[in-house]
C-alpha cells in the first residue's frame, strides 16, 4: 500500500463541490493509496513519473515514485479544458 502525499490540496478542492462529486473525486484519490497506476491512468507526456486519472469530469494529476511507495497528488482540475495541463506544466517546470 503506498503513502499518498498532498491530501489537504485535494480537500481544500473538494469543499467547493456537491457531495455526490466530492465523494467520487476522494475514493478515485484513495484508491490510488492501493493501486498506484489502474488501468485508466495515463503517463503525462514529458514527465517521467507524473501520471493523470480521469474521475467523472475532473482529473486528477498525481506523481508515483515506486522506490519510495509514495503517490503525490499534485492537482485536481477539471477535464474540459486545458486550464489544469496549463497549472501542471507551471508547478513542474519551476
Amino acid at each position: 500500500m503506498a503513502k499518498l502525499d498532498g491530501l489537504k490540496s485535494v480537500l481544500d478542492f473538494l469543499k467547493g463541490l456537491q457531495p455526490k462529486i466530492a465523494a467520487q473525486l476522494a475514493k478515485k484519490v484513495l484508491a490510488l493509496n492501493i493501486e498506484p497506476l489502474p488501468t485508466d491512468s495515463k503517463q503525462l507526456k514529458g514527465y517521467s513519473e507524473i501520471y493523470r486519472v480521469d474521475s467523472g469530469e475532473y482529473r486528477i494529476i498525481y506523481r508515483f515514485l515506486p522506490e519510495e511507495d509514495l503517490v503525490e497528488i499534485l492537482l485536481v482540475g477539471k477535464r474540459n479544458d486545458d486550464e489544469v495541463y496549463k497549472k501542471i506544466k507551471r508547478l513542474l517546470d519551476k
